[in-house]
């Protein structure tokens, strides 16, 4: 059996640091090595420079080598949606993101954003994701047969919705049951492929829609379910208009038992007491997208407060609101978030998001997220001085934190050195330059 062994400065998470003094809750190797084999990883320890025949080693330092990033809430038909100008969530989504989306009818288009969507990620050490399909099934097949082709993890559903949306857009109560359930037993557990039941938000489903999403749920407990919640307060207002006999814009997805483990919750940002009662009590997560509410000006995550009461809390990009595919621009972005709700995310829990935190958000710890024997070998390496101002900082970088601190303030896809799937190395398989032409 061939291994290989990536050699270089190792870290991985064990649980939530508590604070910057928090050894316990990662492990950290100076000079360390990850042992890979078969798509999965057999041992990480310090680096001994035994080898035989069959054993590759590839010499990362000194750069960091940690789990590959995750993404708990992506948009994949919004790649030509970003840096769309707009006033607030409901016009952009009007004035862009439907349009856009109505393209995906088109297998061809749909095939070709799936490429690039796919070298986007690994471009940005990216390699896991939850992503939202458009509401056409071509979309999805698009979508899970990328992935398949780089044996990428990964969790997809075409969106539900039958109102609220233009023609081209719309499915029906039945028919968005029908293509989710054909989607479900045509993709959900082939390979690394997993769905998500999709109801895109309250405003875009009638109840009658949101019974099927329901019924697909009692069907299939072992799919996630992903919508969006409180991202923006007309939205909010147009859901409470929507659904009058409900008492808040949470009480839609509580009513039709759309809550619990699996579900990822977009925003979550204007949530009331009892709303953040009802999404921590019943171990929904609520995923905090720091660019995409700055861009869209929907408002400002109250982490704390959702931590305090125990709430499970991803961090996710939500391309295309979001402007940017990266982990790392993401978590500088919600630093600033919270620098002015006056709280504060460290470096070192800042990265247990990106990798074991968003693993356990997606209940998908016990493969992914962390660097340890059996976990699959997706894994990032991250060069602190990758541009000139990162070297000129680094000359002056004591510890751990700082140089993490750096990556996620300064550090983009440029930071990113390679980025390994199942123990292959995509990265430097890609183009050298993002291009429309394929």
């Amino acid at each position: 059996m061939s291994r290989t062994i990536l050699r270089g400065r190792v870290l991985t998470f064990a649980d939530e640091p508590k604070s910057l003094d928090d050894a316990t809750s990662y492990r950290y190797i100076e000079d360390g090595e990850v042992e890979i084999a078969d798509g999965r990883i057999v041992g990480v320890g310090p680096f001994d420079g035994a080898r035989d025949a069959a054993t590759t080693i590839i010499d990362h330092r000194p750069n960091l080598i940690l789990p590959g990033f995750i993404d708990p809430h992506i948009h994949f038909p919004q790649m030509q949606v970003i840096g769309s100008h707009a006033a607030a969530l409901l016009e952009w989504l009007n004035t862009y993101t439907f349009a856009e989306e109505q393209k995906f009818g088109d297998e061809v288009h749909a095939t070709r954003i799936a490429s690039l969507f796919f070298d986007e990620l690994i471009r940005h050490g990216t390699t896991t994701a939850a992503a939202y399909c458009s509401v056409h099934p071509q979309s999805v097949d698009a979508f899970f047969s990328e992935a398949a082709r780089r044996d990428m993890l990964m969790i997809a559903g075409k969106v539900m919705m039958d109102r609220n949306a233009p023609q081209g857009l719309l499915d029906t109560p039945q028919s968005g049951y029908d293509e989710t359930k054909a989607g479900i037993e045509k993709w959900h557990g082939k390979g690394r492929a997993l769905y998500a039941i999709t109801p895109r938000f309250a405003i875009t489903s009638t109840p009658e829609q949101l019974e099927m999403a329901e019924a697909l749920a009692r069907e299939f407990p072992d799919c996630h379910i992903q919508t969006h919640l409180s991202e923006n307060l007309a939205e909010i207002e147009f859901a409470r208009e929507l659904f009058p006999n409900l008492v808040d814009y949470t009480g839609i997805y509580e009513r039709y038992h759309l809550l619990g483990p699996k579900t990822l919750l977009g925003h979550c940002i204007h949530l009331s007491h009892r709303e953040v009662e009802i999404v921590s009590d019943t171990r929904s997560v609520a995923v905090f997208c720091p660019t995409s509410n700055m861009f869209i000006g929907s408002g400002l995550f109250d982490y704390e407060r959702l931590h305090r009461r125990g709430a499970r809390i991803a961090v996710a990009t939500d391309v295309g609101g979001g402007t940017s595919y990266s982990m790392l621009r993401t978590l500088d972005e919600g630093y600033k978030v919270l620098q002015l709700r006056g709280q504060r995310l460290n470096p070192l829990r800042s990265f247990y998001h990106m990798t074991l935190g968003n693993a356990r958000a997606l209940s998908l710890e016990d493969n992914i997220g962390a660097l340890v024997p059996g976990a699959a070998a997706d894994v990032v390496v991250l060069n602190a001085r990758a541009t000139p101002q990162m070297a000129l900082r680094m000359e002056t970088v004591s510890t751990l934190a700082e140089e993490l601190f750096l990556l996620q303030t300064c550090g983009d896809d440029r930071a990113v050195v390679e980025t390994y799937v199942s123990g292959i190395a995509r990265k430097s398989q890609l183009p050298p330059t993002f291009s429309g032409a394929r």
